[in-house]
């Protein structure tokens, strides 16, 4: 029984036991290439979570690890079979449940650990702040915490060389031979701003990739998803024991 874990711990132990963060992963159920699993996003999102709390807990932060949410926002690809789409106002709508919850439990801190890149959550949180004034909500893109480019040859956006050395070292078992795997190639925008990034649409995801990937998993291996996840565990661990310590009254100098 791991007492951080709310899907695995009990009522005995959580009516005695004082939490100070709630950590809600987020992922996604979309296609991911021709060898890795619909569920990648939701695979990576509870296994670096759930190290992530473990050395948290270790070090006396009293974080507890809800149960992940499958679904994200996948507007671009509702071409796809079974790509499952949240819209936005969907998502709030569950978040606003889940402060609920976690206010009548005693709960003021909310981090958010997202696992997919089509998940937006800060202008939830600006609403959030209105509704739930007493918890303090954050969020984080885990595949973000460190420069990936220090751990991989070419990272890639979506079932590339990072998400599949994560896969290989999490769920080796889900994941097909790379030799069957797409190249992940992509096209780009035509218009200028668009390519350069300063302005933003959302992509036609049929229209970028053909095998719906972005990014080649030629060099991925399973070492170089376990490197990354305890690198950037322990930085993300960090983090929650900072905030677990913080005053969010008194967050600023």
């Amino acid at each position: 029984m791991k007492p951080y874990i709310l899907a695995e711990t009990n009522w005995k132990n959580v009516k005695d036991e004082h939490y100070e963060i709630a950590i809600l992963p987020w992922g996604a159920t979309e296609a991911h290439n021709y060898h890795l699993p619909y569920a990648t996003d939701n695979i990576e999102a509870h296994g670096v979570a759930k190290e992530t709390c473990r050395k948290a807990w270790e070090q006396g932060a009293k974080v507890l690890l809800l149960p992940t949410i499958p679904f994200g926002v996948n507007t671009g690809q509702m071409d796809i079979p079974f790509c499952m789409n949240l819209n936005p106002s969907t998502q709030y709508a569950i978040l606003k449940d889940v402060a609920q919850v976690l206010h009548r439990s005693g709960i003021n801190k909310l981090v958010i650990f997202n696992s997919h890149g089509g998940n937006h959550f800060k202008q939830m949180i600006r609403e959030l702040s209105i509704e739930f004034p007493t918890i303090f909500t954050c969020t984080l893109n885990w595949f973000q915490a460190l420069d990936a480019k220090a751990y991989f040859d070419d990272p890639g956006d979506h079932a590339g060389e990072l998400e599949t050395s994560v896969v290989m070292h999490l769920a080796p078992d889900l994941v097909l031979p790379l030799e069957e795997a797409g190249d992940g190639s992509a096209k780009n925008y035509k218009i200028k701003g668009l390519r350069e990034g300063w302005v933003s649409s959302q992509r036609q995801w049929r229209a970028v990739t053909k095998d719906t990937g972005v990014g080649n998993p030629k060099n991925a291996t399973a070492k170089k998803g376990q490197k990354f996840i305890e690198a950037v565990t322990k930085k993300i661990a960090d983090f929650l024991v900072e905030l677990h310590h913080a005053d969010v009254n008194n967050l600023y100098e």
